[in-house]
């Protein structure tokens, strides 16, 4: 299900929400977290986390290259941007079209990831919103 962003009008980043997502472990390597992006074309952005707590997060050009597969991936993902639940849906959709991935890390006060506000291909609509 998608909401188009025209419609986001007064919502928060928590009304849309990519809750069905799958956080790594912070301790993954490279080379796990190119197997994950292998494994399906829609995965845009890999979110490490420990304890449910948002470590970083990394797109495929981040494990591209001659990066040694056995090295932590945590050194060379980035630590933000990330969006609070209570953000405007707006802005998390602003912050999501600056990355290549078309999505954003959804963090609250405590540093637990709940979602990603993640945009479609062509720009129109949330994607994942349930």
């Amino acid at each position: 299900m998608a909401r188009r962003l025209e419609d986001a009008a007064g919502l928060t980043v928590l009304d849309v929400i990519h809750r069905r997502f799958t956080a790594l472990p912070a301790d993954a390597t490279i080379g796990e977290v190119r197997d994950w992006f292998a494994a399906s074309s829609s995965r845009r952005m890999a979110v490490l986390a420990h304890d449910g707590r948002y470590v970083g997060s990394l797109t495929p050009a981040h494990v591209a290259g001659d990066l040694d597969a056995a090295r932590p991936a945590s050194e060379v993902a980035q630590h933000g941007p990330t969006i609070a639940p209570d953000a405007p849906a707006g802005a998390g959709e602003k912050l999501a079209l600056l990355t290549d991935a078309r999505r954003v890390p959804v963090v609250d006060g405590d540093g637990l990831v709940l979602g990603i506000v993640s945009v479609t291909n062509d720009l129109t609509a949330f994607c994942g919103v349930a």
